[in-house]
């Protein structure tokens, strides 16, 4: 190697290691209270310009506030903690499954055509629907973009919410969602609480109308390995797919239970 070879060599070493030790350009920072919320958001918004989300979503982004409530509820989901039994009293269980029978009935066309297509039967579909929102009743009345820029702001999952914030913003470019729509705590909307992420992958029409909601539904469940026909109890081949919709135990169990019961499978004995 020639000396002024070695000189390069040497003047290059020392250039990466410069690089090595200069700090890379910062994300946003999470944080764990109201206080760095507004730099959060200016931080994201660039960050998220650089992505290719459009004006109008960033606009909708910066006018949010920080959600009080949903950290408060973010903290407190003692539910999926009770046991199956305590869970199924607690949210009305057999009450879903009373009037879960009657809208199976009443609506026969509209189950047979979505189980036609996706092959899942109106039992589950009910009761997820009847479980997440008491049929449409209770969607929620929380600023969708607020809630999910908060919890992706907050230290506690900010990877997870991150994308769900990311899917949010998208679907407000595309005129989905906008700044004013409005969901539960953690930013589910529609009649089956969909996620912005879901939506986006599995979504048919608007999700405030029950039809397209539970066909988005049951698409997400046939997109995470439904198969027509095969049981969706605990240990059969489709409550795979329950628990991709909800990864809390008991809320899975009792979704495939008060399925059963509205299909018409026996009883809570019998389900378990």
């Amino acid at each position: 190697m020639t000396e002024s070879r070695t000189v390069a060599t040497a003047v290059i070493g020392a250039a990466a290691l410069l690089l090595s030790v200069i700090p890379a350009a910062h994300a946003a920072q999470c944080g764990s209270g109201p206080g760095g919320f507004e730099t959060w958001k200016r931080e994201f918004s660039a960050e998220a310009q650089g992505k290719g989300i459009g004006q109008t979503a960033i606009s909708a982004l910066m006018q949010t506030n920080y959600a009080s409530a949903t950290i408060n509820a973010d903290r407190s989901q003692h539910s999926f903690s009770l046991s199956l039994d305590q869970f199924l009293a607690k949210r009305g269980a057999t009450t879903i499954v009373a009037r879960g029978r009657s809208l199976k009935q009443s609506q026969a066309a509209m189950f047979a055509s979505i189980e036609q297509r996706y092959g899942v039967p109106p039992g589950p579909l009910i009761a997820i629907w009847g479980m997440e929102t008491g049929f449409g009743s209770q969607r929620g009345n929380q600023n969708m973009l607020s809630s999910i820029a908060t919890l992706a702001y907050d230290c506690r999952r900010p990877e997870f919410f991150t994308e769900q914030l990311y899917a949010a913003l998208k679907l407000v470019d595309r005129g989905v969602l906008s700044g004013a729509t409005r969901g539960s705590m953690h930013g589910e909307v529609g009649q089956t609480q969909f996620m912005p992420k879901n939506i986006l992958a599995y979504g048919t029409g608007n999700l405030e109308v029950a039809a397209n909601a539970l066909s988005s539904t049951a698409n997400f469940l046939k997109a995470n390995g439904w198969r027509a026909g095969a049981g969706y109890q605990p240990g059969e081949p489709n409550f795979a797919a329950i628990q991709a919709w909800n990864a809390a135990g008991v809320y899975q169990k009792a979704i495939a239970l008060m399925g059963r019961q509205i299909d018409g499978g026996g009883g809570a004995a019998a389900a378990r």
